[in-house]
């Protein structure tokens, strides 16, 4: 069986050298000009061999034909490929975004006062339960496969015998390609892909400010194994760059099987400083994880796709799953699962794409106890998935204590007069990859010990030289916060597939 591949790939432009990246791939476009993705959300769904890719993405750049490449595995007619609406993209990147959550304790005394002592005792804490060519393409080794308009896109699929021909055939189509994409196109040629080409015709678009508001793509065809392809958006990267994988697949989880995998530290308890710092927090905390387990991809979330406890923001409805695929899976209903995966790796340091598989649910980050008051820590493997990345700011009761059995660390909402300063469903971190780092000391932002990333609270952590910077190649933050994150110059997140072709 030949690998073949999906990547979410742009042909294209080099940024600034001080604009970081969005996109894990590159860019082309007409004018050659300086042109860069500010936020980019890919949603795969996945069902037996079905696999649906939508793809939102925003650019920013001089208002002239630019286009997206995507290797596919297969030749796309007309009725594979449709335009989205956008809102569906910030719902689906707020549920699985890490949240902040703030809680009050309870006054110990309360139950024992309203109820009585012995009726206190027996109650029980509850326990959890979701182109076109002016050459002839042939000259290039290229053939044009087929063609069709949808939307803004002025749609080509491409074949190409060799990685250089498509290379010239794209610079003589007066596309910038940066420099060193041939070799990464090669293994896509080699393995017989074909090059989806979506061309936007800039009349047919509204630009604010300068950046074009792109109708999502979504497209959907049949393969086997899936896997990511991270290598191709090596091309212009120029440093260390972060991805986010989001995945929708009914009752699946999933995580890689060619590279470890690691649970985010979840549950910790922070503190008050964290409310206007998240991001900052956040990252460093996932840059500890990654530096204690290199070379690991993080599962930030797993959680049936239509609940979440807290939300951050809307759920996902039918309507939704509809709009993402599931119109096209060949079944009824689904319970899906969305899973958040993010990977983070140097120039150098992704020598093989990411492999997907199947892997088994797990529960962690919600608000349970044991019998003994102990809240759940980690990751565990489960019958249903109900994980997330959950962090929270307590205040402990600082009033009186006046009864015979006090029951501390009952945790609520504010009390009476007290502002709630975190909505209900919690902050979700959406400005993660492009937080600011180095300038905050992860231990003295906990209030309690991380053992598994070997953190304790107080005690500083030697200067990192891996993560003492932003990223700079492909910024992966997510979409859910995507007025903020632009309004703070950040970039949003990237999916992207590999598949292998379906044996004949």
């Amino acid at each position: 069986m030949r690998r073949l591949g999906i990547a979410a790939v742009v042909a294209g432009m080099l940024c600034a050298p001080t604009v970081a990246h969005a996109f894990c791939g590159f860019y082309i476009n007409g004018a050659g000009g300086d042109m860069f993705n500010n936020a980019t959300q890919v949603v795969l769904m996945r069902s037996g061999t079905r696999t649906v890719l939508s793809m939102q993405n925003n650019y920013q750049g001089p208002p002239t034909d630019f286009a997206m490449v995507v290797p596919v595995p297969v030749v796309l007619k007309e009725p594979d490929v449709k335009t989205l609406p956008k809102d569906v993209f910030a719902k689906v990147d707020t549920m699985g975004a890490p949240r902040l959550v703030e809680y009050w304790e309870v006054d110990p005394c309360m139950l024992e006062n309203y109820y009585g002592d012995d009726m206190m005792k027996s109650m029980a804490m509850p326990s959890g339960a979701a182109m076109e060519s002016g050459a002839p393409a042939a000259d290039y080794g290229v053939k044009i496969e087929a063609k069709f308009t949808v939307g803004e896109y002025n749609i080509v699929i491409l074949s190409a015998t060799e990685s250089t021909g498509l290379d010239r055939y794209l610079r003589d189509q007066k596309y910038k390609i940066p420099a060193g994409a041939e070799p990464l196109l090669r293994p896509y040629v080699e393995a017989g892909m074909k090059f989806f080409v979506a061309k936007v015709d800039p009349k047919k678009v509204k630009f604010e400010k300068g950046q074009a508001m792109l109708s999502p793509l979504r497209f959907h065809y049949d393969t086997d194994e899936f896997s990511l392809p991270i290598r191709l958006g090596l091309a212009n990267s120029s440093g260390t760059q972060d991805l986010i994988v989001s995945i929708l697949a009914p009752q699946q989880r999933y995580e890689v099987a060619n590279y470890a995998n690691v649970t985010i530290p979840t549950n910790l308890d922070v503190k008050d400083e964290v409310r206007t710092r998240f991001g900052e927090f956040y990252a460093a905390l996932f840059d500890r994880t990654i530096e204690q387990n290199p070379g690991a991809v993080v599962t930030e979330y797993a959680w049936d796709a239509s609940t979440c406890d807290p939300c951050p923001g809307p759920q996902l409805d039918g309507s939704d799953f509809q709009t993402l695929g599931a119109d096209v899976l060949g079944g009824d209903s689904y319970s899906f699962v969305l899973t958040r995966l993010h990977a983070r790796y140097g120039k150098t340091g992704a020598p093989n794409d990411l492999v997907f598989k199947a892997a088994h649910p797990i529960t962690g980050g919600r608000e349970q106890r044991s019998g003994n008051g102990v809240l759940e820590e980690r990751a565990t493997k489960a019958d249903y998935n109900n994980f997330q990345g959950r962090y929270a700011i307590r205040h402990a009761w600082t009033g009186a204590v006046a009864c015979a059995s006090p029951q501390r660390g009952r945790w609520g909402g504010p009390p009476d007069g007290q502002e709630n300063r975190i909505a209900e469903g919690g902050i979700p971190a959406t400005n993660t990859a492009f937080a600011p780092r180095g300038q905050v000391q992860l231990p003295n932002l906990v209030a309690q010990d991380i053992p598994e990333i070997n953190v304790k609270q107080g005690v500083p952590l030697p200067a990192s030289a891996t993560f003492s910077q932003k990223p700079q190649g492909c910024g992966c933050t997510t979409t859910g916060g995507l007025a903020s994150a632009l309004g703070g110059g950040l970039l949003a997140a990237v999916t992207i597939l590999l598949s292998r072709r379906r044996r004949r």
